[in-house]
């Protein structure tokens, strides 16, 4: 019997009756006993299940359970009652690059009627001509944006409170959509895919570093504004089929068309994040989106990130401000010869408290560990456990190893996290996630 397989059998005859299934109970158990779509989150699984916990729309009415494939049904949905609890089975792929009538959209028809035109976008703000020291304003810009408005009229969709959007296989997809959890509370997301929230009209901005940026709008989640109780489960984030590696670069700088997967921000609380598959993606996970504190982000980010595998990630897995962030049991993979260029996993941002333990991180041979910390005006973090290759290694000591005083960061002991499940040795981490992450779920949904 594979090391797997026993985690997950003894992971299943451990659970008591009265709970709630576990993650790594296998699909059809989980089932029988209480269907994937009114299934809620533990008791003591993480930031999510603080304070009444997170339901979603478990306790919806027959009536208030709905079954969609197309961007149609997927906002009829959505937009259906109210503030009652709400179950949306997501069945296949549903684009949201598409007209009401279903026919696909392209970037072309976004632009339609702007007067937008990259050619000429490029041509009026070459740096060679316009410079670097003011940002792009006149014709060509108010098209872009009039077309960038396009679109976003067509991709952004709110998730309201009280509700569980489940895919209803592991086919389920939703493509294209940039999703928001927008100062709404009891939300939880399984089973889908969520791919390529391919922005058309990236923003060049000269003056963002040292050689000017374009910058993309769209992340495939965001939790913002006050945002609470979230709980996002067994479920892919990925920039795939469409890698910003395929991007062409302009003016010396790629023209990247993605930005985030999963951002918290804007003074949102209590998200668990668990049994995720994050892969192809630069700037991943943000939680905390400026160092200033007029956000209300303080007291609040508290956000739990465990049982994920992060592969072929850049960077941000995740970047943390001001929030109390446990990070436990993941699995960083880097591969030898990935798409994305490898910078860090586990930012530490101002006023960060970030406690990263038992995880396990996969490098190519000779990458320093002292890379897997990125500081970014912090000034602890909390390393416990974790392994690198295989072996144990003091990742905080390892990091202040290879950086000046100055740039040091020191233990973290404001806090300890509680709100966990099963603690697993990082060493048994890999195999434990190999095939129990991401899409793996069904529900009793019908189409």
């Amino acid at each position: 019997m594979s090391l797997s397989t026993a985690a997950a059998l003894a992971l299943l005859t451990a659970s008591p009756a009265a709970a709630a299934p576990g993650p790594l109970a296998d699909p059809t158990a989980q089932s029988v006993r209480t269907p994937v779509e009114r299934q809620v989150l533990p008791a003591g699984d993480g930031w999510a299940s603080a304070d009444g916990g997170t339901t979603g729309g478990a306790a919806a009415a027959p009536a208030d359970v709905h079954d969609v494939d197309d961007r149609a049904g997927l906002l009829e949905a959505l937009a259906a009652s109210g503030e009652r609890p709400k179950i949306i089975r997501v069945h296949g792929r549903i684009d949201a690059n598409t007209a009401p009538d279903g026919s696909a959209l392209s970037c072309a028809d976004y632009a339609a009627g702007t007067g937008y035109d990259l050619e000429q976008y490029l041509q009026d703000y070459d740096p060679a001509t316009w410079g670097r020291d003011r940002d792009p304003a006149g014709a060509q810009e108010d098209a872009r944006r009039a077309a960038a408005a396009n679109q976003a009229r067509t991709i952004r969709w709110d998730v309201p409170g009280n509700t569980t959007i489940v895919g209803a296989g592991p086919d389920s997809e939703i493509r294209g959509a940039a999703l928001r959890i927008n100062g709404a509370d009891n939300v939880i997301l399984r089973n889908l895919t969520f791919s390529d929230a391919a922005d058309c009209f990236p923003a060049w901005d000269p003056g963002d570093g040292s050689t000017g940026a374009w910058n993309s709008e769209y992340d495939l989640l965001q939790v913002i504004n006050g945002a609470t109780h979230v709980w996002v489960d067994h479920s892919e984030f990925t920039d795939a089929p469409n890698p910003d590696s395929g991007q062409p670069s302009y003016f010396g700088t790629p023209y990247q068309v993605h930005d985030g997967a999963l951002d918290v921000t804007n003074g949102s609380d209590l998200v668990t994040i668990s049994y995720n598959r994050f892969t192809d993606h630069d700037k991943l996970m943000l939680i905390g989106s400026t160092d200033s504190p007029t956000r209300g982000d303080l007291g609040r980010l508290r956000v739990t990130v465990h049982h994920n595998v992060f592969e072929d990630v850049g960077q941000r897995a995740p970047r943390v401000r001001y929030g109390q962030v446990d990070v436990y049991n993941n699995h960083y993979v880097v591969p030898e010869d990935g798409s994305v260029p490898f910078v860090y996993s586990l930012g530490a941002g101002i006023e960060s408290h970030l406690y990263a333990e038992a995880n396990a991180f996969t490098l190519p041979a000779g990458t320093d560990p002292a890379r897997l910390i990125g500081r970014y005006k912090g000034s602890v973090v909390a390393t416990v456990d974790n392994t690198v290759n295989g072996k144990k290694v003091d990742l905080r000591a390892a990091y202040n190893a290879a950086v000046p005083e100055s740039e040091q960061l020191a233990h973290d002991t404001s806090w300890t996290p509680t709100l966990r499940t099963k603690v697993h040795s990082a060493h048994a981490v890999p195999a434990l996630l190999a095939r129990t992450t991401g899409p793996v779920l069904s529900t009793g949904g019908n189409r």
